[in-house]
């Protein structure tokens, strides 16, 4: 018997999609233009250089997920690691910042800490190469400056992460590390002191605007965000022509929020040209759905039809014996119109 995916494998599998489709660099710079440049063109693809998310480790792979081992010496030491899921490098004229972006499924009620030890990492990377370059040059250095690494006019790149929360469950987690604290009984001035740190959350589900994003982003999030309602995904792809010709690494994460594994199995037979044809794909298997649905009503012998004509002959008075004759229905149907007409 085959074993079925538990959540976290599922949600493992999704990641690694997300990170397929975002080693895009037009995709990565369309994701920072449009939710922190507020849809300016600020950001091109030749901006980004890809970063090393994983510093001090080696991975090996393993079905949907990665298998993190902390280096001890010559001999890796196993460990289940939780690293950043995507990272760049992007110019902003003369100046530069580090943009990560996560991919949430579910709802982490310690995400502010984890987004903050992700940050403080990236900012502990570029204070250890600016440690190593001034010490190098140490002639001239004050005292602080030589013990602590850091000159007068050291800088680092400021560091920014996108958290895409694509979950079905409305998010209830904290958005910022206050709300992780517990409060009660510190003055108000004290807690004043107390550092926050914020998470920029975007939840796809919610997003009011996708006309902001210029590239496929924008039919990835509505595809998401009309996933549970199958008219509306209907509608969406009929209307947009982009998903008869939709990117493979696209469809690769959308067919996870569509709730039909035979999606991804028939991918071969939608696809043509290196594109893939979701709106035949979403529209062949509505109509297997409703095709599934009249045979499965048939096998258990539902006959909405024979009700019906036994509602309507019994509310005109006939008994039941006849309108169960004429309707042509068994015992147990009787009993469902029975309860229909009792409501």
């Amino acid at each position: 018997m085959k074993r079925s995916c538990t959540q976290e494998e599922v949600n493992m599998v999704r990641d690694s999609g997300w990170k397929s489709y975002f080693s895009d660099d037009a995709r990565y710079a369309d994701v920072i233009n449009a939710l922190g440049c507020g849809g300016e063109q600020v950001v091109a693809a030749d901006d980004l250089r890809e970063l090393d998310t994983q510093t001090g480790f080696v991975k090996e792979s393993g079905f949907g997920r990665e298998r993190i081992f902390e280096k001890k010496g010559n001999t890796p030491k196993r460990k289940i690691i939780k690293v950043r899921d995507m990272v760049r490098k992007a110019a902003f004229g003369t100046n530069f910042a580090i943009i990560g972006i996560e991919s949430q499924e579910t709802v982490d009620y310690s995400m502010p800490l984890r987004n903050m030890s992700y940050d403080v990492g990236e900012y502990e990377k570029q204070a250890a190469r600016i440690r190593k370059q001034v010490r190098k040059r140490a002639a001239g250095l004050r005292t602080g400056e030589y013990l602590y690494g850091f000159r007068e006019n050291s800088r680092m790149y400021p560091v920014v992460t996108f958290i895409l929360y694509s979950g079905v469950k409305p998010w209830d987690g904290p958005i910022s590390l206050h709300g992780m604290l517990e409060l009660q009984g510190i003055p108000e001035k004290m807690r004043s002191m107390i550092p926050d740190y914020r998470i920029n959350l975007i939840e796809i589900r919610k997003l009011n605007d996708t006309d902001i994003f210029k590239t496929d982003v924008k039919q990835v999030f509505d595809f998401i965000r009309c996933a549970e309602n199958k008219k509306a995904l209907t509608q969406l792809v009929e209307n947009d022509t982009y998903y008869r010709h939709m990117e493979e690494d696209a469809f690769n994460v959308v067919v996870n929020y569509a709730n039909a594994t035979e999606l991804a199995a028939a991918k071969d037979y939608y696809r043509k040209d290196g594109k893939v044809d979701m709106c035949t794909a979403i529209r062949e298997m509505m109509a297997d759905s409703r095709e599934e649905g009249i045979r499965t009503g048939r096998e258990e012998g539902f006959d909405e039809k024979g009700i019906q004509v036994f509602i309507n002959a019994v509310n005109r008075g006939m008994s039941e014996t006849d309108a169960k004759a004429i309707a042509e229905i068994s015992d147990e149907l009787v009993e469902v119109a029975r309860k229909r007409m009792s409501r």
